[in-house]
């Protein structure tokens, strides 16, 4: 799911997508430790997704907007200098 459907959601939405994203995980690792996984791709990406879900919640829950990637960028360059 893209990250911009994900920030669309409500905190309740998130939460149960949160839930069907630990269900995957779980499933995928299961069948990653008993061999039975094709590609370990399916396997990271879930897990990638399921960051990102939490990732969503927190700024929900603490009340932080996005800042985008530049902030980001200047807070390396800021800390780079010191």
């Amino acid at each position: 799911m893209e990250l911009s459907e994900l920030r669309q959601m409500s905190a309740t939405d998130l939460r149960i997508k949160e839930r069907e994203a630990r269900e995957e995980v779980f499933k995928l690792r299961l069948k990653l430790r008993t061999n039975q996984l094709e590609s370990r791709t399916n396997y990271y990406n879930a897990r990638r997704e399921l960051a990102r879900i939490l990732t969503l919640i927190q700024e929900q829950v603490n009340g932080v907007a996005h800042a985008g990637q530049a902030s980001g960028a200047k807070k390396v360059a800021r800390a780079g200098k010191r």
